[in-house]
């Protein structure tokens, strides 16, 4: 399984708005539109021994794109990636237990009774959604047309989306995806819940509305990386389980 998502993780490189370069060993994506550094990372190949030079030639090809040198990859599939690209400048961004679900896996959890959850389709409510998401991983700006259009061409591109809102108003209060399916799998992610509503099951309901709509169209395998305990747990409400983990690796922005 572990390859398989790996193999899985590769192809989401490819997609999308960023531009690929093979670098020795490494397959690295570049987001053209943004420098968030969540954008644009690397994948070692599978059995990956990498050698100084190759390390080397990877940060020189994110900075010459002014974008931080990042890695997110399960170590299992490349054991000897890990000590290479620490020896080279790169420290440990984060070790996240990841999480995997099957059909059948994820109840029909609902949220609160004065939450509704809906797959939005106007712009309105896509941009509330991704102004919650924002917020909720510590991103204070307001989206803007650009971002309207970022996620319109992931929609587009057979991601999914699940919005939170209250009933009475209509504001939103989470947000959650999951990405394009490849081969059977997908990854959920963004899964965020204004602070306010927090602790009431609001992202547990998002994230198994999100599973079950992948499996309904046919995917066999979903999966996320939990950030913390906490996240976990929601998770594993939502009927997701610690398979394996995944390591995230980087070097300092570049100024």
């Amino acid at each position: 399984m572990d390859s398989t998502i790996q193999s899985y993780l590769r192809s989401v490189i490819t997609s999308g708005s960023r531009d690929t370069e093979q670098v020795g060993p490494f397959l690295a994506g570049f987001d053209r539109d943004s420098d968030h550094p969540y954008l644009s990372y690397a994948i070692p190949d599978d059995g990956a021994e990498p050698t100084a030079d190759d390390v080397a030639a990877l940060r020189e090809a994110f900075e010459r794109r002014s974008r931080v040198p990042r890695l997110e990859f399960l170590p299992s599939v490349a054991p000897a990636a890990e000590a290479a690209l620490a020896a080279g400048g790169f420290a440990v961004e984060g070790v996240l237990p990841l999480m995997t679900a099957a059909p059948g896996d994820s109840p029909d959890l609902a949220p609160p009774e004065d939450i509704e959850l809906l797959l939005p389709t106007s712009d309105e409510d896509l941009q509330a959604g991704g102004a919650v998401a924002s917020a909720a991983f510590g991103d204070p700006s307001t989206p803007g047309p650009a971002d309207l259009e970022r996620t319109r061409r992931f929609l587009a591109a057979g991601g999914l989306a699940v919005l939170a809102r209250e009933r009475k108003s209509g504001q939103a209060v989470g947000w959650g995806v999951y990405i394009a399916p490849r081969d059977g799998a997908t990854e959920l992610a963004g899964i965020g819940v204004a602070e306010a509503h927090r602790r009431r099951g609001i992202a547990s309901a998002i994230t198994a509305r999100l599973a079950r709509e992948a499996f309904a169209r046919g995917v066999t395998t979903a999966f996320l990386t939990p950030g913390d305990d906490g996240a976990e747990r929601v998770y594993a409400r939502a009927g997701f389980v610690p398979r394996t983990r995944m390591l995230h690796m980087r070097v300092e922005a570049v100024s």
